[in-house]
């Protein structure tokens, strides 16, 4: 059960081999039961974590609110046809899907910029509690508008001051 766990928690054997290994047949092996109950007991331990632990729980819930905050984001950006891929040609999807990240990236670079930016004048800065600090996001769009027209001007820089190399 040593070696078995021990490969797991190196990353040299997947747990699908492993189990695969001992469920053949319909027949349980021994080490299969053991790990089982070894699992059932930290899970345990785990849920007794988590009952006692506010910023444990805090921490799980916070993870969710992030993807949420991405997919939330991703539907802004990919506004047209309902949200969803028009094309079920694999290049178009593909090409589609690498457009959404590199757009998503473009605006959490911009907002990282600008954030940084305001977070620059001291005023702002000291305004801004512990709490303000671990909600900071680069990922808004608030600010941002899907649907007008934007002029772009290759030969002016965005007003941003450049950032130190």
């Amino acid at each position: 059960m040593v070696k078995y766990t021990t490969a797991l928690k190196l990353g040299t054997a997947q747990a699908e081999a492993i189990l695969s290994r001992f469920t053949r047949n319909n027949v349980q092996h021994p080490t299969y039961k053991a790990l089982a109950e070894l699992g059932k007991a930290i899970k345990t331990l785990f849920l007794c974590q988590y009952i006692i632990s506010e910023t444990l729980r805090q921490e799980i819930h916070a993870g969710p609110n992030v993807v949420e905050n991405w997919n939330s984001a991703n539907g802004f950006i990919f506004y047209g046809d309902g949200r969803e891929i028009a094309s079920n040609r694999i290049e178009d999807q593909e090409l589609s899907i690498l457009s959404l990240h590199l757009l998503q990236l473009c605006l959490v670079y911009v907002n990282t910029l600008m954030i940084q930016q305001v977070l620059k004048e001291s005023i702002w800065h000291s305004r801004m509690t512990a709490a303000d600090f671990r909600a900071l996001t680069p990922l808004i769009y608030a600010h941002i508008n899907p649907y007008g027209w934007f002029e772009l001007d290759m030969d002016k820089r965005l007003p941003i001051e450049r950032m130190a190399a």
